[in-house]
């Protein structure tokens, strides 16, 4: 059976983490010259990160191979070299703690309009190319099965956020507020990535339209950034309709190594690229 990554936290000795291969007799001159050829010195990096990880984070990681691990890894690393450089990762980290400038405006933003793959609920929405494109994708998959996607939110600039989160704290207390709008300069809508679809209510998820996203928007690289049961961890309430473009194989990680939850994924990223 393989050992289970987190495993690798006990001590960074957990490149043992890789030794359920046979082992051989050394003989003593030769033992250090062998051992350091055997050291990949990216499992020494997978043990930095994982140990920095939340224990819920730890929790989510399923047993395997840390050299599939990161051949996984590096898929959506590499992946991510085929998008524009100009502009911001499509998996930069923005929360509570990771923010973006008042000045932060994506590159080339294009316009929203209702077409013959989808509606819109209102004429001043943008997006990214890269995830206009993926949206392009996501309504046609959705069409051939019947179904035309309402697109109800997408790009905000910090100073429509700003007012959106003060108006919600008038009307509901800043405590309240701050479990489901993020404050400006936090928002994933700012990156120009993020889609609310449908009615923004709870009772889209259940609908026809809000079923078949759920089910589908991974295959086309789009994924649920608030997830129900994670507060803690997402900062926010359940949001049955928001889901952020992060690619195809950064969705496949995230579902194979996180447990589908793609805080989990974006803050390994994160600590991963700082290291």
């Amino acid at each position: 059976m393989l050992k289970k990554i987190l495993l690798l936290l006990s001590s960074l000795l957990l490149l043992t983490f890789t030794a359920c291969a046979k082992t051989k007799t050394v003989k003593p001159a030769e033992e250090t010259k062998q051992t350091k050829k055997a050291v990949n010195p990216e499992i020494e990096k997978l043990n930095k990160v994982l140990l920095s990880m939340s224990d819920r984070c730890k929790a989510a990681i399923p047993n395997g191979d840390p050299e599939e691990f990161l051949a996984d890894l590096h898929k959506v690393l590499d992946a991510q070299k085929n998008y524009r450089s100009d502009d911001l990762s499509l998996l930069y980290l923005i929360d509570k703690k990771h923010n973006v400038g008042s000045e932060y405006v994506p590159k080339d933003l294009m316009p929203v309009k209702n077409n013959e793959l989808w509606n819109v609920s209102r004429n001043d929405l943008s997006l990214r190319p890269e995830a206009y494109e993926a949206l392009e994708e996501l309504s046609r998959a959705a069409l051939n099965d019947g179904i035309k996607l309402m697109v109800s939110s997408t790009y905000r600039s910090y100073k429509y956020q700003e007012g959106l989160f003060n108006r919600y704290v008038k009307q509901d207390g800043l405590e309240l507020a701050e479990r489901y709008s993020a404050r400006p300069g936090t928002s994933q809508h700012q990156l120009g990535v993020a889609i609310d679809f449908g009615s923004i209510t709870e009772d889209w998820g259940d609908t026809k339209m809000g079923q078949w996203v759920y089910n589908h928007a991974a295959e086309h690289g789009w994924s649920l950034s608030f997830p129900q049961g994670y507060e803690d961890v997402t900062g926010y309430m359940w949001e049955c309709w928001h889901f952020r473009y992060i690619g195809k194989e950064a969705c496949r990680f995230q579902k194979k190594w996180f447990g589908d939850i793609q805080q989990f994924m974006l803050e390994f990223i994160d600590e991963w690229n700082k290291q």
